[in-house]
């Protein structure tokens, strides 16, 4: 099954335009936050580092639905693919619960974990709106995962750029008070972004009404959805723990190491952006062939992802080399800033192309039912990558980080190759059709048999 390059292509692009509407978001947000002063910045970067790392749990739930849902798509299991729905927006509710309760309640020692003075009352205040918006945030992300799992990945996209359009107009409306709106501060910040995704999600549940997918709550289906997810939840929970520990080991080379870094990273994430946006439409199509009892076109499935994200971690990689310094210039005039994102983004040029390889097969790896090899090779991958971060740091400087984190990519990549992207006998593969030749011999007798009773019969 060769040539599907372009399918996954067309499926992947509008994912990537969701996707680059968050960080696009988190932009916006600091841009107006910005004029507040630092501790209103460090506020917003502290809660936006909190969802990141709740988001790992998120997506156990709404990224095992979608690969549940495409699975029961491809075996035309109506039922199924009900169950999936009404079970999703169950686990939903009860994680929404789990994460913004205890976190509202807990807020102001949350933020004192991290700041003081200030920034930690103004964290505080953010907060007190952020937990209970994570409930929108959850439901909205569930939301989008059921389309895509209906093979739709372009109403998300559109909610998404909804989303987007209400925050840049509501952030200076809610932070800096217009006519008779109050003066909110870094809390109306957080108003903003819960409106724009509560109206997002409004339109996304009014399109999930025309579909009309229902179904009963099922314990085996939840369980189901979260085996699916586990995998993809864990290893984005470990890769947002390694990057910590990487930012401390760039903060022992001083500000201008971690100004540089947290610029060029953010110019790098408009890249791996479209590397995910492969991972999630090659596991959607990875899961629907293997409901439709066609398990043993996975590795053909594989080799098209790997074709198309070689393809996007290439383009990803030039365009890294060539506009890196032109792009680092449009954030900052500090030429010893400039000098570490600029380096920073040179170095990633190793990175990128195993990268994209790595998370573009990690969906085909999720979807077969081979989670455990997933997370082995993103554990050894790390068991390379922070050793070596440490070490070639204490010799060549901070650029030995980033070189530890190419290493750490090909280390991944060469474990994914020993562990077999998609198993001899893939899920479902059991599960084949009787093979036509005995139905052959069935058949042929009762077809003679016709014949007699009707011989004008061809």
């Amino acid at each position: 099954m060769r040539g599907h390059v372009s399918r996954l292509a067309g499926l992947a692009w509008p994912v990537y335009v969701e996707l680059l509407s968050g960080v696009i978001a988190s932009i916006i947000t600091t841009f107006w936050v910005a004029r507040l002063g630092g501790p209103a910045v460090a506020a917003v970067t502290l809660a936006t580092g909190l969802e990141h790392l709740l988001l790992g749990l998120v997506l156990v739930v709404s990224s095992g639905t979608s690969l549940r849902l495409s699975r029961a798509r491809g075996a035309e299991d109506t039922a199924e693919a009900g169950r999936v729905a009404t079970t999703a927006w169950w686990l939903c509710g009860l994680g929404s619960a789990v994460l913004a309760v205890p976190g509202t309640l807990y807020r102001e020692s949350v933020a004192r974990l991290f700041l003081d003075g200030p920034a930690a009352e103004l964290a505080a205040g953010y907060l007190a709106v952020a937990f209970p918006g994570l409930m929108v945030f959850f439901a909205q992300k569930v939301a989008d995962d059921l389309f895509k799992g209906s093979g739709d990945t372009r109403t998300p996209m559109r909610t998404a750029l909804l989303g987007n359009l209400l925050l840049f107009a509501l952030d200076p409306l809610l932070i800096f008070g217009v006519g008779p709106l109050p003066e909110l501060g870094v809390t109306g910040a957080a108003l903003a972004l819960v409106v724009s995704r509560a109206v997002a999600l409004a339109v996304a549940l009014a399109l999930h009404r025309r579909v009309r997918l229902s179904g009963r709550l099922s314990v085996r289906t939840a369980g189901q959805i979260l085996a699916a997810g586990v995998s993809f939840g864990v290893d984005f929970t470990a890769r947002m723990a390694v990057g910590m520990v990487q930012l401390g080991l760039v903060a022992s080379f001083g500000v201008a190491a971690v100004a540089g870094y947290g610029i060029g990273y953010r110019i790098l994430l408009v890249a791996t952006m479209a590397f995910y946006a492969v991972r999630q439409v090659a596991g959607i199509e990875a899961a629907r062939r293997a409901g439709a009892g066609r398990a043993g076109q996975l590795p053909a499935l594989a080799q098209d992802t790997a074709i198309l994200a070689a393809l996007v971690g290439t383009v990803a990689t030039v365009l890294c080399a060539a506009v890196g310094g032109p792009l680092t210039e449009l954030f900052t005039r500090d030429a010893a800033v400039a000098a570490q994102s600029v380096a920073f983004l040179r170095l990633m040029c190793l990175y990128l192309l195993p990268y994209a390889l790595v998370v573009g097969l990690g969906g085909v790896l999720q979807a077969a039912g081979r989670g455990r090899a997933l997370v082995l090779a993103t554990a050894l991958g790390f068991a390379v990558q922070l050793p070596a971060g440490y070490g070639l740091s204490r010799l060549i400087g901070v650029n030995g980080v980033w070189l530890a984190m190419a290493a750490g990519a090909l280390t991944q990549l060469a474990a994914y190759h020993l562990l077999r992207i998609v198993p001899r006998k893939a899920p479902g593969a059991h599960r084949r059709p009787r093979s036509p030749q005995p139905s052959r011999r069935r058949t042929a007798p009762l077809t003679a048999h016709r014949r007699a009773e009707h011989p004008g019969t061809a």
